[in-house]
């Protein structure tokens, strides 16, 4: 009688955490941006009219680089190996984070064409780190324990964002958001001394050179495969309803439901990210202990959907509520570490990582179109309704896909396309 060794090997567990810090460097500098736009745009010379154009600008130019460095990395990772794209998307986000720092107007370029240039490049590199470390976690685990890595890489990065919003509210210096860059840029260029003690996945050593790999277009040429794909993006789609209209209106949605006491943006991503970091670490712990992705899922958003009905339907909170609400919420969307295991665990080796590496950035994307939805609803109906209309619709949409998306959760992964 034969016996599977589960355990999770000194090299897995290194692994492990070398994906989790990056990651950790990864959100700090997704959300960085956010934190340090305005204070940025002043020291660069903008009025305050020209600091929410340029600011939508410069995120939209950010978000495009991400979703094309979600394929780029993807395909890569499939192509090459997961490795090096944990080496090149760190390298390729942090230099230009670094330079992000030393941007000013010059005869050559003037600065905020420097700042878009640099945010697109950073958003190109931001785009390959989760995709490939989940990736090369989840094919080096044994299949009973793929939840821990996800998990631990998922919580840990949350905190990259409590990380930035506390460091991006740390001086009133008008150009500390440089210092900002430089640490971001520092502690990525740092985490690649680390990076040289990872391996490549066994699993892709092992696919046959005569295999195809990579293949983009594979996933939309197979109806079945192009809706298992489909449904994986929509899991994920609470999680930006969340951050990108509850979170990022709060500081509107505050006056609306006649909170007493100010609230603002900074705070709001430190509680709900702090949030989210809980819910990851416990969601992925319960899909161990339920043996299930789907139920975790199902519980998550649950729990997001009565947070949500209350966060938009009771007015007259103190401040100090308001942002436990906020925690709340973020506690609710905490399931992004089982989403994009659920996404890895559904392809095969030869095109795994380029699914695991786009469905996240997929899901970021579409923040464009439900942004632009919101904002259409809001004359007719006002900002609460607005927001409560797109959640039915966010909320909705991951429950369907959930409930007809394959179960993985002891799915062996050594298989191709």
């Amino acid at each position: 009688m034969t016996t599977t060794d589960t355990s999770i090997s000194k090299n897995a567990k290194i692994l492990i955490a070398v994906a989790a810090l990056g990651y950790f460097v990864d959100v700090y500098d997704l959300i960085l941006f956010g934190v340090v736009r305005n204070p940025s745009l002043v020291s660069l010379g903008l009025n305050k009219a020209q600091q929410l154009s340029e600011g939508l600008s410069l995120f939209n130019i950010q978000m495009a680089g991400m979703l094309i460095g979600g394929i780029l990395w993807g395909i890569l990772g499939d192509k090459k190996g997961r490795k090096s794209v944990l080496f090149g998307s760190i390298l390729m986000y942090s230099t230009a984070n670094v330079l992000n720092g030393f941007v000013q107007n010059t005869s050559f370029l003037d600065a905020i064409t420097q700042y878009g240039i640099l945010r697109f490049i950073a958003g190109v590199g931001l785009a390959g780190e989760l995709g490939a470390g989940i990736t090369l976690v989840n094919e080096t685990l044994p299949k009973e324990k793929r939840g821990f890595g996800a998990l631990v890489i998922a919580g840990t990065g949350a905190l990259g964002a409590v990380t930035a919003a506390i460091v991006g509210g740390a001086s009133q210096d008008p150009e500390w958001w440089r210092t900002c860059y430089f640490i971001g840029g520092g502690m990525g260029l740092f985490l690649l001394i680390l990076r040289f003690g990872t391996f490549e996945s066994v699993l892709f050593q092992n696919v046959e050179a005569n295999v195809e790999k990579g293949n983009m277009l594979s996933l939309f040429s197979n109806r079945e495969r192009f809706v298992k794909y489909f449904y994986c993006i929509l899991i994920g789609l609470p999680v930006w309803y969340i951050v990108g209209i509850l979170i990022l209106t709060a500081p509107e949605m505050s006056k609306v439901l006649n909170v007493q006491g100010e609230i603002t943006g900074g705070k709001t991503i430190i509680f709900c990210y702090s949030g989210l970091s809980v819910g990851d670490f416990l969601s992925g712990w319960v899909s161990q202990v339920l043996k299930s992705r789907k139920k975790t899922v199902y519980i998550f958003v649950g729990f997001a959907i009565v947070s949500t009905i209350i966060y938009l339907n009771v007015s007259g909170l103190s401040s100090t509520v308001f942002y436990i609400l906020c925690f709340v919420l973020g506690f609710g969307g905490g399931f992004w570490a089982v989403f994009v295991t659920m996404a890895s665990e559904q392809f095969g080796t030869n095109i795994r990582a380029t699914a695991t590496t786009t469905v996240p950035n997929f899901v970021r994307g579409a923040l464009i179109p439900i942004t632009v939805g919101f904002k259409a609803l809001i004359p007719s109906f006002g900002l609460v309704n607005a927001a409560m209309i797109v959640g039915v619709i966010c909320y909705g949409a991951a429950l369907w896909a959930t409930y007809k998306i394959e179960e993985t959760f002891s799915k062996d992964l050594d298989y191709i396309e």
